[in-house]
């Protein structure tokens, strides 16, 4: 695991609270990623377009991000395909019973006030950490 970079995770915040704010205050939209997601692979309409935008700002920032340092962080996967596919839809089925992910509730939400997002974020808190132990100390998957 790569050591803690407080650059890079300070430029990453700052970069995901200007593209949220952007986004609400020259579209008026959330900056759910799931909800963008989910709706960019919906039937096209008019919001399709600033909705694939967004989403190719997204790989986009990590190339910027890459080239401005001359160098790609490195990345060690703790798990193996069936452990992410596994992950990936437990996310996916959470983000739905909670109307939204941690981008939509922990950032945009939170800086709304919204209760709804309060208790959504301290869900996704809570469960994360319960995973995190389940994983490394029960199970003894990367530990």
């Amino acid at each position: 695991m790569a050591p803690f970079d407080p650059v890079s995770a300070l430029a990453g915040g700052v970069l995901i609270g200007l593209a949220s704010l952007l986004l609400l205050g020259g579209l008026g939209r959330i900056a759910g990623i799931s909800g963008i997601l989910g709706g960019a692979l919906g039937r096209p309409d008019a919001d399709t377009p600033w909705r694939l935008a967004f989403l190719l700002g997204l790989p986009a920032g990590f190339v910027l991000w890459a080239w401005l340092r001359g160098e790609l962080p490195e990345v060690h996967l703790q798990t193996g395909w069936p452990g992410m596919l596994v992950a990936g839809a437990i996310v996916g089925f959470g983000t739905r019973l909670g109307s939204g992910c941690t981008s939509g509730h922990g950032v945009c939400g939170l800086a709304r006030l919204s209760p709804r997002s309060l208790v959504a974020t301290v869900i996704f808190m809570l469960t994360a950490a319960a995973t995190v132990f389940l994983i490394r100390h029960v199970i003894g998957e990367g530990a």
